[in-house]
C-alpha cells in the first residue's frame, strides 16, 4: 500500500519498483515547498533502499503538473519570497540530483499538463512516457520568473541552445507528439495506455542489470563536461568493473547459451 507519511504525494515500493505519485490534484500538482521537500525524501530513499531497481514518477488527477504553485509563492510576504523561492529550489534540486545519479532508472508518466517544474521533471528524466494529450511548456518567463528544476542544463542538451530559448523566451506550448519529435519524450501512447506502459518499462528496468544502469546513467551524466579521451578511459573503468559483477557474467553466459539472463542487480 502506498505510504502515508507524505503529506503531496504518495510513495510505496512493489516487485523492485518504487512508485512516486505527486498528490495535490487539486492544486494541478503544482510545486509548493511541501511537495519539493517530500520529493527529496522520497529520493533519498529510493537512492538507499536496496531493494528498489526502478522508480516510476506519475500524478494524481488530470494534469501532471502546472509549475510551481504560484499561490503559495504570492501567500509569501514581499520581503520573504526570495526565501521561499530558495527553499522550493534547494529541496527541487536536491530530489533531481539524487533521481539523476542513482543506480535506479527513473520512468515519468505524464498526463494533462507538465508545465514549469512540471517540465523540468520530465526533462531530468531517464524515459518519459507521454499520453497523447499531454501538453509541455516551460511557462517561467510568462510569470516574470526563469527556469529552476534543472531544466536550463538538460533542455538544451536535449533539444540544442537555439530550441531551448525559443522554448523559454516564447513559452511555445508543445503537444505529446513535438515533444517527443524534439526528443523531450521517449515514447507517446493512447491515453489509457499510459501507465500500464510505464509501469512495464519499470517492471522489465526492476528485473535487469542494475549496476550496468547506473554504469550508463553515470557515463551519460560525465559525458557532458569531459574530453573524448577522458570519457573512453572512463567507460573503460566502467565496463571492466561490469566485468567483476555477478550480472555483467550472467548476461554474458547467457548471451553464449542462448537462454534469457536471470539478472540479481549485483
Amino acid at each position: 500500500m502506498p505510504d502515508n507519511e507524505y503529506s503531496t504525494l504518495l510513495f510505496d515500493v512493489r516487485n523492485n519498483v518504487a512508485h512516486i505519485t505527486l498528490n495535490r490534484p487539486d492544486a494541478a500538482n503544482a510545486l509548493n515547498a511541501e511537495l519539493a521537500h517530500d520529493l527529496m525524501e522520497v529520493s533519498l530513499r529510493c537512492e538507499e533502499d536496496p531493494t528498489v531497481r526502478a522508480v516510476l514518477i506519475n500524478a494524481a488527477g488530470k494534469l501532471f503538473c502546472a509549475g510551481g504553485d504560484l499561490k503559495s509563492f504570492a501567500a509569501q510576504p514581499k520581503e520573504m519570497l526570495p526565501t521561499y523561492l530558495k527553499k522550493v529550489t534547494f529541496h527541487l534540486h536536491k530530489a533531481i540530483s539524487r533521481l539523476s545519479r542513482m543506480k535506479a532508472p527513473v520512468v515519468l508518466a505524464i498526463q494533462g499538463a507538465a508545465g514549469g517544474a512540471g517540465m523540468s521533471l520530465a526533462c531530468a528524466g531517464d524515459i518519459v512516457i507521454a499520453a497523447e494529450s499531454a501538453r509541455f511548456t516551460m511557462a517561467y518567463t510568462r510569470v516574470g520568473l526563469t527556469p529552476d528544476g534543472s531544466s536550463s542544463y538538460f533542455l538544451p542538451r536535449i533539444v540544442g541552445l537555439r530550441r531551448a530559448m525559443d522554448l523559454t523566451l516564447n513559452n511555445r506550448v508543445l503537444s505529446a507528439r513535438e515533444a517527443y519529435e524534439l526528443g523531450i519524450v521517449t515514447r507517446v501512447v493512447p491515453d489509457e495506455e499510459l501507465m500500464a506502459t510505464a509501469e512495464g518499462l519499470a517492471k522489465g528496468f526492476a528485473q535487469g542489470p542494475t549496476r550496468a544502469y547506473v554504469g550508463v546513467k553515470r557515463l551519460f551524466a560525465e559525458s557532458a563536461t569531459r574530453t573524448l579521451e577522458d570519457q573512453m578511459e572512463l567507460e573503460t573503468e566502467w565496463i571492466a568493473e561490469m566485468g567483476r559483477t555477478a550480472d555483467g557474467l550472467e548476461g554474458i553466459a547467457a548471451f553464449l547459451e542462448k537462454r534469457p539472463p536471470k539478472f540479481r542487480g549485483q
